[in-house]
């Protein structure tokens, strides 16, 4: 697998993993479990989706 088609899977899971963690947070019947657990959804992903797309500006299109 090429690295580009690596690094723009990896930004599409990150992007989900956030989506995730927001839907998550925005519904109203949240425990302070599942609030932890979406919150952590939502930084990983955060954190996730910016350095992916770091590394797919900073990739040389081949």
């Amino acid at each position: 697998m090429k690295s580009k088609t690596r690094a723009i899977i990896t930004l599409v899971c990150s992007l989900l993993i956030f989506a995730v963690g927001l839907c998550r947070l925005l519904t109203e019947s949240l425990v302070s479990t599942h609030l932890v657990v979406a919150c952590i959804f939502v930084f990983t992903g955060l954190i996730g989706t910016v350095a992916n797309g770091i590394i797919l500006i900073k990739k040389p299109s081949s």
